[in-house]
């Protein structure tokens, strides 16, 4: 048993939960760019993650893709730091599931495009 009253087999069974889901949108949307996913060890959470090393116009591309392809409508965040880079994150709730797509955008020195 875990803090607060959380079994370890609750906390396993809401990573199979997260593990079912990111089963069904990887099916939903095969031709969409292979971006790397994290399931989250606390509650049902699911995180997406765009390779930062490819060119910052590929990593808007691939993140817009997946925010439009799991109607995630807004833009929830973007930091600009002062050494050009740029992290985006849009998290939104899905089944049940928290879930977010992140990017980090190495010498972002392109303008957004969509």
């Amino acid at each position: 048993m875990s803090g607060f009253g959380i079994t370890d087999a609750q906390r396993a069974g809401w990573q199979r939960h997260a593990a079912a889901e990111l089963v069904r949108i990887l099916d939903a949307h095969r031709g969409l760019p292979v971006i790397g996913w994290t399931v989250g060890p606390t509650g049902a959470t699911l995180v997406g993650r765009i390779d930062p090393f490819v060119s910052a116009a590929k990593v808007r591309h691939i993140w817009h893709a997946w925010r439009l392809a799991l109607a995630i409508e807004e833009e929830s965040g973007q930091t600009k730091f002062g050494n050009g880079t740029t992290y985006l994150h849009c998290p939104a709730e899905r089944s049940e599931i928290r879930l977010a797509i992140t990017a980090t955008i190495l010498n972002d020195d392109e303008e957004p495009t969509r």
